[in-house]
Order: C-alpha cells, then sequence, then structure tokens
C-alpha cells in the first residue's frame, strides 16, 4: 500500500476532556488515601476498629479497582485516537500522492497531442498484405457465429448494442487470435493447431469483474440467460453453443523474469536449451512467446498488476514451447525439451513424452494474422504512452489503497465513539459509588 507509518504515541484532541480526566482521577486518589482515614481511636471502641479497617480496605480496594478501569479506558481511548489520526494521514498522503499522478498524466496527454493526427496516420507503414490477413482472421471467427469470440466482435460492430452493454466489454481486452500476429504464415497456422480452436477463440479479461458480467448464475446455480452475453445471444437470435473459454489476467500467474534489453517489443529472457556439450541444439529457432508480435497499445500495463500480454496471456499459454526447423533438430533436442515443441515441418511435442503424430487434416481456419508491425512512430511517443500507462496503473492503485483506506477510518472513528461512551457512562457509575460511599467514614448507604 502507499500508505505512511503513523508517529509515536501521544495525546490528541480526540482523547477525554482533561477536566474530566482531572476529576476522575482526583477522585480515585482520594479513594486510595490511606491518610483520609481518621487514626484517633477511643479506649471504649477498641472493638470497632477492626471492622472499620476491614470496611476502609474494602473501598480502598474498590477505589483502587475504579482508578485502574478508568486509566483503562482512557488508554484505550487514547489508542483508537491515535488509530484514527495514522488513517486520516494516510488518507491524505494518497491523495495528494494520486492528484500528483493525475497531473502527470494530464501533461503526457497534452504531450501526444502535439502530434499531428495527420502526421501519425502517415507514419504508419502497414503492408495491405498484413491488413487483408487481420480482416480475414476476423472473418474467420465470426464464421463461428455462436461462438462468445463471434457474438463479442458482433456486439462491438452495433454502436446500440455497445452503448446498452457496456458492462459486458468495458473489461474485455479481445480474442486470444487478434492479439497477437505472426510474421510467418506457417508458424502461425502451427501455433494455433497447438493452442486449439477453442483456446483461439477465447475471450480476454483484464480482471474477474469481466468474468462475471459476461455470464450470470441464478439461485439454484445454473445460468441466468437474461443476462450477460446469454441476453445478447437471443436479442440476436443467435444462443450459445457449448462452452466457451475466458481468460482472465488478473487470476494467471505471470512471467517473472527479466525481458531482453533494449527490445521495443518486450521479448522475455529466456534461458536457450543446452545439450550435454553446452551448445543450442541445432536447429532452435527459438521460443514461440518470442516469435509473436503483440502491439505496442498491448505491451504494458494490460493487466491489474502493470504487465503487459507477452508475459501474462501469451506467456500462460505458450510457457517455454520451442520452435525448431525440422522434426529431425526437434527429437535430437528432446533432453532439453521441457514445456513442448513444435517444429516448422509439422512436428509436434505437446508436453515431455506426448507426442502428436500424423498430418493435420484440412487448413486452420482461426489463425493470427501475419503481420510485424512496422511501424515509423517516433520512439518518444511509445515512451510517453508506455509511462502514461503505468502512472494511470499507479493512479488506479491509489485510488484503491485511498478506498481501503477510508474504510478503516470510519470502522476506527465508529469504535472511538463506542469506546467514547463506554467511559462516559463509567464516569457516571464511579461517580454514584463515591457520593454513596464516603471513603474512610465506613458509612452506609443514606
Amino acid at each position: 500500500m502507499l500508505g505512511r507509518g503513523g508517529g509515536g504515541p501521544r495525546r490528541m484532541s480526540m482523547d477525554i476532556d482533561p477536566a474530566v480526566e482531572t476529576s476522575i482521577n482526583s477522585r480515585a486518589l482520594a479513594l486510595s488515601d490511606p491518610s483520609a482515614a481518621p487514626h484517633h481511636v477511643g479506649e471504649n471502641s477498641r472493638s470497632m476498629v477492626s471492622s472499620q479497617d476491614m470496611q476502609n480496605g474494602a473501598h480502598n480496594q474498590q477505589a483502587e479497582s475504579i482508578a485502574n478501569r478508568s486509566k483503562k479506558l482512557q488508554d484505550e481511548l487514547h489508542e483508537v485516537g491515535q488509530r484514527i489520526k495514522h488513517h486520516e494521514e494516510n488518507v491524505k498522503y494518497l491523495k495528494t500522492a494520486k492528484n500528483k499522478l493525475e497531473e502527470s498524466i494530464l501533461h503526457m496527454k497534452a504531450a501526444l497531442e502535439k502530434y499531428d493526427k495527420e502526421s501519425l496516420s502517415n507514419t504508419v507503414d502497414k503492408d495491405p498484405a498484413d491488413v487483408k490477413s487481420e480482416e480475414e482472421t476476423i472473418e474467420h471467427v465470426l464464421k463461428h457465429e455462436k461462438s462468445a469470440a463471434a457474438l463479442l466482435f458482433m456486439m462491438k460492430s452495433q454502436a446500440k448494442a455497445l452503448s446498452s452493454e457496456h458492462s459486458l466489454t468495458k473489461d474485455v481486452i479481445g480474442i486470444v487470435a487478434t492479439l497477437a500476429k505472426v510474421d510467418d504464415d506457417n508458424l502461425s497456422r502451427l501455433l494455433a493447431e497447438y493452442l486449439g480452436l477453442e483456446t483461439m477463440l477465447a475471450v480476454v479479461c483484464k480482471t474477474y469483474d469481466g468474468v462475471k458480467a459476461l455470464e450470470a448464475y441464478n439461485k439454484e446455480g445454473l445460468i441466468d440467460k437474461s443476462l450477460g452475453l446469454h441476453a445478447f445471444a437471443a436479442n440476436i437470435g443467435r444462443p450459445l453453443a457449448g462452452r466457451f473459454l475466458v481468460i482472465c489476467l488478473a487470476d494467471i500467474r505471470p512471467y517473472v523474469g527479466e525481458f531482453i534489453a533494449d527490445d521495443p517489443q518486450k521479448r522475455l529472457a529466456l534461458l536457450k536449451p543446452r545439450l550435454l556439450n553446452g551448445e543450442t541444439p541445432p536447429g532452435f529457432l527459438g521460443f514461440a512467446v518470442n516469435m509473436i508480435t503483440i502491439d505496442s497499445a498491448n505491451l504494458y500495463c494490460i493487466s491489474k498488476n502493470g504487465q503487459g500480454l507477452r508475459e501474462t496471456l501469451f506467456y500462460n499459454l505458450f510457457s517455454n514451447l520451442q520452435v525448431y526447423k525440422s522434426r529431425e533438430d526437434m527429437l535430437k533436442a528432446l533432453p532439453c525439451i521441457k514445456d513442448g515443441a513444435i517444429s516448422l515441418d509439422g512436428g509436434m511435442i505437446r508436453n515431455p513424452g506426448v507426442f502428436s503424430l500424423g498430418h493435420h487434416q484440412g487448413d486452420i481456419d482461426v489463425k493470427f494474422p501475419k503481420g510485424s508491425e512496422s511501424l515509423n512512430l517516433p520512439e518518444s511517443y511509445f515512451e510517453i504512452k508506455n509511462e502514461m500507462k503505468e502512472i494511470q496503473w499507479k493512479k488506479d492503485r491509489a485510488g484503491e489503497d485511498i478506498r481501503r483506506e477510508q474504510i478503516l477510518l470510519d470502522h476506527a472513528r465508529l469504535n472511538y465513539e463506542t469506546k467514547k461512551r463506554e467511559f462516559l457512562q463509567f464516569l457516571t457509575v464511579s461517580s454514584s459509588h463515591v457520593s454513596q460511599y464516603p471513603v474512610g467514614r465506613g458509612s452506609t448507604p443514606r
């Protein structure tokens, strides 16, 4: 959390009124002072001394108990008061930090606006073949018309549906098949086959809120088809068929290692496989997770924890999947393969000891689009965008911390009021007791 630690203990304005505190302490001292009891004893009253001493001793013990209880209640009030001060300081500090982050974001937005929109569009060097490949991928997704992926594409294309069903799409990043590009068409087909159609059509959400928005359940645990994606599907007459995968970035384990230095694509610094002689196996081309291209917009601060798609989504899907030039090269490297491998001539090892043999029948319809994102935009433009995403993430975290700290503050204030009432009630009761039992007199209640 972004909060600060509290200072040392000291009295504060929320403690008990000093006059009340002096009153109860003076009263307690009077009750516990043995000098308050008379010492003259007549010869004819010797028989009463022992009884009176016992009464005074009982009263003094009770007075000491009252004083101890008073101190304990005051200490508790002081402790809660210090806790309130600590949370108030944390809220103030977090709000100041959040405001500074918001100011930084505004400055960065202003800097980005300096780049003329027309000049930016002219610097994008997109191959027409790549554009066609992206369109083909979407067309193939839409052919699976009863899939969640197709329904989401349809929803985004309908302005009316988008405005009315914004809760369904605001947390959705996209479909696995459209979140990466592969420069080699053959490799794209092999990676799509390795993942399988269900995974290629999987919906990717930032948080579990997106998962809950897509599908709701009734009290019996059955799907409520009047809500979520099922409701949209029913409205357009295309009910969802069977199950569909949803990947929540906030709940998957990300890559925690280093990145390749100065790599604009943020490729992972994975250790190359080594044979017993210490050399890299012949024909090893790289790791699948590093052989895909990700749009610059998805390289930084996509997940709730600030990571990009490569180290979250695609590392989760491919892990350390190795790519070889041929089956022969792949089989020679078996001792080095820990998380599966594929070869460009169609070889596939899904896990150590699990081989996919034979030849794939038919073409893979849903595969990654072709492209390597050759953008000629100024490097400073992406640096500002990426830094702005990171600051936005920090601002969101600060907002969450403020909400948590405010809850703790409200709870402490409620606790203070409760203990304050308890202390005032104690003052009333103890004051009544002292007035009825004058200390040292051995008198009875009036």
